[in-house]
Order: structure tokens, then sequence, then C-alpha cells
């Protein structure tokens, strides 16, 4: 899968701009297909000259202009196509702390512990921003209620699949450090 297909599925929450893009980024897509602001403006570019968005100028005072991205009918038929095909490759985990843990024997097991416990931090950061999202997206609604009346699901069942994700990081995180306790534990 190429950010092509995750570009466009950003905008089918309608018109954007390159800034608002990445902000979305941020808190909708990058749990799954992290992107740099540099990455989505190439995209954009790329997008409109292949007539998959269409861009428009926004003339501003006190600001520079903003150029603003919308889908066109080729570029929703292209990802309607693109959500049909099943996927080219299962998912696969790069992660350079599990290569820090396969490498870790011989080594201080206080450095791998406090390695693991930064993951910790960052998965509940994660984890909170997250929820909010979730929070905002249900707007008092239970889930039930959102999933019924709401237009789109599919924002949110990728951000349910990031909560898992996380969740089961941090299991993993308190699971190895168990483990690390019981090792160093003489008996």
């Amino acid at each position: 899968m190429s950010l092509r297909y995750a570009v466009l599925a950003a905008l089918l929450e309608g018109e954007a701009s390159g800034y608002e893009l990445s902000k979305s980024f941020d808190v909708s897509l990058a749990n799954f297909w992290p992107a740099t602001p540099q990455q989505l403006y190439r995209e954009l570019e790329r997008l409109a000259q292949d007539g998959l968005v269409e861009a428009r100028t926004v003339q501003q005072e006190r600001r520079p202009n903003k150029r603003m991205f919308t889908l066109t009918g080729s570029g929703r038929a292209e990802l309607a196509g693109f959500a049909a095909e099943p996927p080219k490759r299962p998912t696969a985990v790069r992660d350079e702390l599990l290569i820090k843990i396969q490498a870790m024997d011989g080594g201080d097991p206080e450095v791998t512990r406090a390695l693991i416990e930064e993951r910790m931090g960052w998965v509940r950061g994660k984890l909170d921003r997250y929820r909010r999202v979730r929070d905002r997206l249900l707007d008092g609604r239970t889930e039930d209620e959102y999933l019924r009346t709401s237009d789109r699901v599919g924002p949110y069942l990728t951000l349910m699949a990031g909560i898992g994700f996380e969740e089961q990081n941090l299991r993993w995180c308190e699971g190895a450090l168990a483990v690390l306790r019981q090792r160093v534990t003489p008996g």
C-alpha cells in the first residue's frame, strides 16, 4: 500500500488543506500509517496531477494563501477499487525495541527495564490521545448509537484497532517487566 490511498481515505472526511490533513493524520491515521507533513504535501501534489484530487487556492489576508483539496470522482473510484482488493501482504511488525530485547542477554537488565518502561510511557500517551479522539467521535453517544447514526464507521474502526494495538503493547510491556523481575529474583 502507499501513502496515496491513506491520503485519499483521509479526504473522505471532506475538503482539507495540507495543514489540516497533516493534523488529521496525527490523530486518525498515524496509528497505522504515519507520514510527515512533507510527505503529505508531495503526495497531494501527485494526486492533483493524476486527477484524483482537485486543488483550489484560498486567498487569505495576513497569511499565505492556502490550497484546499477534495476528492474527485476518479479519486473516489480509485479508492473504492483499492478498498475492494485483498491486502497484498500480512502485517509485519518492525520494532527497534524488539531487536534490543532480542539482543539483551549478556547486557544490563536495568537498561532493558528502562527501555520497556519508556515504551510504556509512550503507549500510555498514545492510548490517552486515542481515547480522547474516541470521546470526540462519540460526542456523548454510546458506541451503538454512533455506529447506527454515523455516515462513516471506518475512522472509528481504525481508531479501535489503534486502541487495541496499544492496549496489547502495554500488556506485553507489563509481562516483559514481570519476566525480568523474576530473572533477577533469587530462588
